[in-house]
Order: structure tokens, then sequence, then C-alpha cells
């Protein structure tokens, strides 16, 4: 397990993620035709290329989805127990196929969770960059995190306390 436990972020705390990943237009074709979106300027390279921006764009979706999905290893792998919520994204640069997308992370807020003693909530805000550095995607993400388990507490798989065994 790799992630990160509520206990171990800190508001302002900058996590950069090493993995970067190439969208191929396979990948991006892929994507549209799983979500059923038609839009022509992802889909219909002669309609895109009458566009400002003479190719077709990666979806939005797909940008967001990758630069999560980049995070998890160093943020939440095997450490959270639900997504609350994603909120406040922007794509102020857009992704075209063969672009290279780099993520970092950085704490927003946490709280102790008023319903489960063992969680804390945390935001996160996730930045996506193209290989030229421009920031193609952000995102501001709440997620219920596990505490770091009590060292000290049992897990019940051992002897019972009276001093039978278990066998």
């Amino acid at each position: 397990m790799a992630g990160k436990f509520y206990d171990e972020l800190e508001p302002g705390q900058l996590i950069r993620h090493a993995l970067g990943k190439t969208i191929t237009e396979a990948e991006h074709i892929l994507f549209c035709a799983m979500t059923m979106n038609q839009q022509p300027l992802h889909i219909n390279e002669d309609f895109a290329s009458r566009t400002e921006y003479g190719q077709r764009l990666v979806n939005g979706l797909l940008t967001m989805s990758l630069v999560v999905g980049i995070s998890v290893a160093d943020t939440t792998e095997g450490t959270i127990i639900a997504n609350l919520g994603y909120e406040n994204v922007r794509h102020p640069h857009p992704v075209f196929h063969g672009d290279t997308i780099y993520a970092e992370t950085t704490v927003v807020a946490k709280r102790e969770s008023r319903s489960r003693p063992n969680a804390g909530i945390v935001t996160l805000t996730h930045v996506g960059r193209n290989q030229r550095g421009e920031i193609v995607v952000e995102v501001t993400r709440s997620a219920l995190f596990l505490k770091r388990p009590d060292p000290t507490a049992g897990d019940g798989s051992d002897a019972a306390s009276d001093g039978t065994s278990a066998s």
C-alpha cells in the first residue's frame, strides 16, 4: 500500500507525482466511445481542423481522470473509504493526441470525520500539466481517508485471551 493515511497529510503539502502518461489517439477515441460522447471537436478530424485549434481536442474528462489516476499511488491507494466529490474543475489549455500529462497534488484542508472515528476528510487539488508545463486541468477533490491503524490494537486473529488456542 503506497497511499497516505489521513494522519500523514497536512494542509499545504505538495506531492509531485513521478509518473507521466502520453495520451494516444486510440485511448481518446475509446474513451469517447465508452462515454457515448459524440462531440465533433473530439471525434471528427475534418470538423476540428476548421476550428481555432486546427485539430481534435482530447476530452476534458479523460484528462481529469488521468490526472486523478496518476495521483492514486502517492495519495489514496488503499487508504481511502470513498471519494466524496469533485469541484472547481478548470481546463485552461487544451490537450491534443500525443501530449504527455504530468500531475501534482496539494493538500488544501483536512478535518476529522464526525461520524467515523477511524477516518477524516481531506481536500486535495490536483493539477495536470502537459510536456510544455502548461496547466491543462485543475480539480479540487474531497475524499474520506482512513486514519493510520493503531499498532497496539489487535485484529482479533491472535489466540483467545483466556489462553486457549483457536485450533
